[in-house]
């Protein structure tokens, strides 16, 4: 008997019992005080630690009370405009800056951006033979399960991979933001072939680009690229970058390094968590919920008929009945989310560039449409606004991403993030995170096999 790849009867027989034995009343969660999500009924995460890393402003006290505000985002206490206006106007790459201001919370010299450019181009290579043993073996049509395998077994090639010393973590954080990239297009080339039939290519980095450079000379062909396709992706990873300790994936990235575990077992986790589609899995579903939209709705310029559609999606009858309105709406902004206005600006210059201004404004019109939509079916829910997803997939797909790469962007950027949070953990905490659970069972004696 082979390996089951079914659901059989029994096994849904099964999840029947798994069910009735499982669910709870999800008013206790009130009768309790339990923050759901660990999140308040408002939305707000309970706190949970401490952070220099990043900070997320959504709100403002006035008059005592707090009110909601255009959001704000800080890395190490840098405004997020002023750090990506600050490299866009000086014409340079933002990713590796930003990377080094995240692990060493200062900005770096023009000399010590250098010398630390040399340190990431000179760890862009991989294991001998790790493309032709671990990539190009059993691919999967999942990059980001690709990219969580191509982590766990660079264990193996590591000479010492428990070393949870400071040093020796630096050094493992630092190798895998440099190739993440490279482990992400490899997967993605490695699926394309054995997957789809299609021509295999695997191109070398090469050490004096950059990181979205790279990027694009890997995953094309012809290699080529034009300056603003690689600018616009650059300024999408440093967007990508942080996004505070209590976001799901970060926040997974301070609970399994507490528990003292090696760097890669930390990171893989990240991405399991990253690749949900109410975390890191976003984008994708704006992308084809905008496919749709495109199929579906006959003007682009039509408020009414745009409306519709959006009321059709939250009434749950068309696209996948979720009733969810993907890329609008954040757990933490509600005015505005400061990645989506910048990269806004970027994806205009894109379109223009690739002449798709059509769909440009066919993503402005929902993003203005949806929130009164919103507000109108559901009055209590706060403010919404479009997120960074609700542009990203858009920008992606211009630069001519595949949507298998979408979400692996995301952890190409996001690593320097967790990088800089498993420090942190590391240096400050020294205790294993352990929140409570409350046990609404109730005692029961044991019976006997043949009583039951």
């Amino acid at each position: 008997m082979g390996f089951n790849m079914k659901v059989t009867p029994e096994i849904e027989a099964l999840t029947k019992v798994c069910e009735e034995n499982s669910k709870m009343d999800v008013s206790l969660y009130g009768k309790y005080d339990v923050k759901r999500g660990l999140r308040d009924i408002n939305g707000k995460g309970v706190l949970a630690g401490l952070t220099q890393v990043s900070n997320i402003v959504s709100s403002k006290t006035i008059d005592g009370k707090s009110v909601p505000c255009d959001g704000e985002l800080y890395y190490r206490g840098i405004n997020i405009r002023d750090l990506t206006n600050g490299f866009l106007k000086e014409n340079r790459f933002g990713f590796e800056e930003t990377t080094y201001l995240l692990l060493f919370g200062v900005l770096p010299t023009e000399e010590q951006l250098k010398d630390f450019c040399k340190i990431l181009g000179n760890q862009r290579s991989l294991p001998r033979n790790f493309v032709r043993d671990v990539i190009m073996k059993a691919p999967s049509k999942d990059m980001m399960n690709t990219l969580s395998r191509s982590v766990l077994t660079l264990y193996s090639y590591d000479s010492n991979p428990e070393d949870i010393s400071l040093p020796n973590v630096l050094r493992q954080c630092i190798n895998l933001i440099s190739i993440f990239p490279m482990l992400s297009v490899y997967g993605y080339q490695a699926h394309r072939h054995y997957n789809q039939n299609k021509s295999l290519y695997i191109h070398n980095p090469k050490k004096e680009l950059s990181t979205a450079e790279n990027i694009l000379r890997m995953l094309r062909s012809d290699k080529k690229y034009t300056p603003l396709e690689a600018k616009i992706l650059d300024l999408a990873l440093v967007l990508h970058m942080e996004h505070g300790g209590g976001n799901n994936s970060t926040f997974t990235t301070h609970v399994v390094s507490s528990s003292g575990t090696d760097t890669y077992s930390a990171i893989a986790a990240s991405l399991g968590s990253l690749k949900g589609p109410r975390h890191g899995g976003a984008n994708i579903k704006v992308k084809q919920m905008f496919d749709h939209m495109k199929e579906t709705v006959s003007n682009w310029n039509d408020d009414e008929e745009i409306s519709n559609y959006l009321h059709a999606i939250l009434d749950k009858r068309i696209f996948d009945k979720s009733g969810l309105i993907y890329g609008i709406g954040h757990a933490v902004y509600s005015i505005s989310d400061p990645r989506a206005k910048i990269l806004e600006g970027f994806a205009k210059k894109l379109a223009q560039e690739k002449g798709l201004m059509d769909e440009y404004q066919l993503y402005n019109n929902v993003a203005r449409l949806a929130p009164e939509v919103i507000a109108s079916c559901k009055p209590m829910q706060k403010n919404v606004s479009a997120n960074v997803d609700f542009y990203s997939g858009f920008v992606y797909t211009m630069l001519d991403l595949p949507e298998e790469l979408f979400t692996p962007m995301f952890a190409v950027a996001r690593i320097a993030g967790w990088s800089a949070h498993r420090i942190e953990e590391l240096i400050n905490v020294n205790k294993i995170i352990r929140p409570a659970y409350k046990s609404i069972a109730e005692n029961r004696a044991y019976t006997p096999i043949a009583d039951r």
